[in-house]
């Protein structure tokens, strides 16, 4: 069972984009997150309809991203969520997922999502990325102070690659969240494998 959520951003691909999430699903991973932030809400639907369908296909579970809304009407089981968007979150709406994950930056952010009922979440960012360009990584001991601060699986986010992802499950960490090393690879399934060991 694989432990990587891969994280979208189609402004990496360098395929078409659906067809890079077929590779991906192929490969069985953990969850996809459709996490594409400069969409409308409107398009998201219409983008999040196509994936869940080829996530559907592969029974690889297909995480929404920021629109509760759009996840709800498509019904959608899992969504992922900023902190600011989680806290206003009507509690109705929580009950309608079997799963909520939030971004998390500190210890403190890690127990507040967690007290408003988060079943994961994600920490970071953990290495030097270009997604946080010029932002100092948190590092290991961060992750495992998180870790070790919440009962919920942490998934570990930020410059996660073949070379370093050992040192985070040796932290404790649930799994880790692969984006450009997804999205930009020549070959996804060879990554995936990479990835795994």
């Amino acid at each position: 069972m694989s432990d990587i959520l891969c994280v979208t951003n189609r402004s990496l691909c360098h395929e078409d984009f659906l067809q890079r999430i077929r590779k991906i699903a192929a490969c069985q991973p953990k969850g996809i997150i459709l996490r594409e932030k400069d969409f409308s809400e409107e398009a998201y639907k219409a983008l999040a309809e196509n994936v869940m369908q080829i996530c559907k296909q592969n029974d690889v579970p297909c995480i929404l991203h920021s629109f509760i809304d759009a996840a709800l009407l498509l019904g959608a089981e899992q969504i992922h969520l900023p902190l600011h968007i989680l806290r206003g979150m009507e509690e109705e709406k929580k009950k309608q997922f079997r799963s909520i994950g939030a971004s998390c930056h500190s210890v403190a952010e890690a127990q507040e999502a967690a007290r408003l009922g988060c079943t994961y979440i994600t920490a970071g960012h953990v290495f030097v990325t270009d997604c946080k360009k010029g932002l100092a990584p948190r590092g290991l001991a961060f992750l495992q102070e998180v870790v070790e601060s919440v009962a919920i699986p942490v998934y570990a986010i930020g410059g996660i690659g073949s070379e370093n992802a050992a040192s985070v499950r040796k932290t404790g960490a649930a799994g880790i969240c692969v984006m450009s090393g997804l999205m930009q690879c020549e070959n996804v399934e060879e990554q995936m494998k990479k990835l795994e060991k």
